[in-house]
């Protein structure tokens, strides 16, 4: 095999992270009276958005992101209640929303029979994704989960991957493969490692100008003939 080692991104590669995120809203609006509608999640999302773009470019923490981001939605909406507690019931709720992307689980099938090792590498927050992949058909399939509040670091960050490294004595850079979705994270983050790296790119979103792409799929089938 080429890539004996598999870096896995999980929320929109792995998991639908649109579907458990919008579900686990609804789940917020119904505990504290909040309008559960398009307008109010769109809200919520662009607020969301631009946090986590922060966080990822190094700026803000992620314990800041989970607290402000609901600060601002609750402020926009004029609404009286706790953001802690909004937090809460919304991480509780994001936690169990186990939704599997289309062949997602039927690759990683094939992958472990063909002898692959793989890992989830991932900036969510670490109680919620721990909790997703206990309750998920992926569990079986991963040996590991690096998470960066536990790491120390996030992605794009080298540190981050010095962290895998360490866990993962027998990786090198010629044995495995990054691959997600993400341009900023996970591509960034094995080009800033030096790291091979496939983009899942199932929506057809350009290239990023003096960024490497080593593959670039829309299937994640397509993985089976590259690893």
């Amino acid at each position: 095999m080429k890539y004996s080692y598999l870096l896995f991104d999980a929320d929109d590669t792995l998991f639908d992270f649109p579907k458990a995120s919008s579900r686990a809203f609804e789940t917020l609006c119904k505990t504290h009276k909040i309008p559960y509608t398009p307008e109010s999640y769109r809200l919520y999302h662009e607020i969301n958005l631009e946090l986590w773009a922060a966080f990822d470019r190094g700026e803000v923490t992620k314990e800041f992101v989970t607290h402000e981001r609901y600060v601002r939605f609750l402020r926009a909406l004029d609404l009286n209640r706790d953001p802690a507690a909004c937090n809460r019931v919304y991480l509780d709720a994001l936690g169990e929303g186990v939704y599997p992307l289309p062949h997602a689980e039927a690759v990683c099938r094939e992958l472990k029979s063909r002898g692959h090792r793989m890992f989830i590498i991932t900036n969510a927050v670490a109680s919620v994704q721990r909790s997703r992949l206990r309750g998920s058909v992926f569990a079986e399939f991963f040996q590991a989960a690096f998470i960066s509040e536990e790491a120390g670091a996030a992605k794009p960050s080298p540190a981050y991957f010095d962290y895998v490294r360490r866990q993962l004595p027998e990786m090198t850079d010629e044995n495995v493969l990054v691959i997600g979705d993400s341009l900023s994270t996970d591509i960034q983050g094995a080009n800033n490692a030096g790291l091979p790296c496939c983009w899942f790119n199932p929506a057809g979103k350009p290239r990023r100008e003096g960024l490497r792409v080593d593959y670039e799929i829309k299937d994640l089938r397509t993985l089976l003939e590259i690893v």
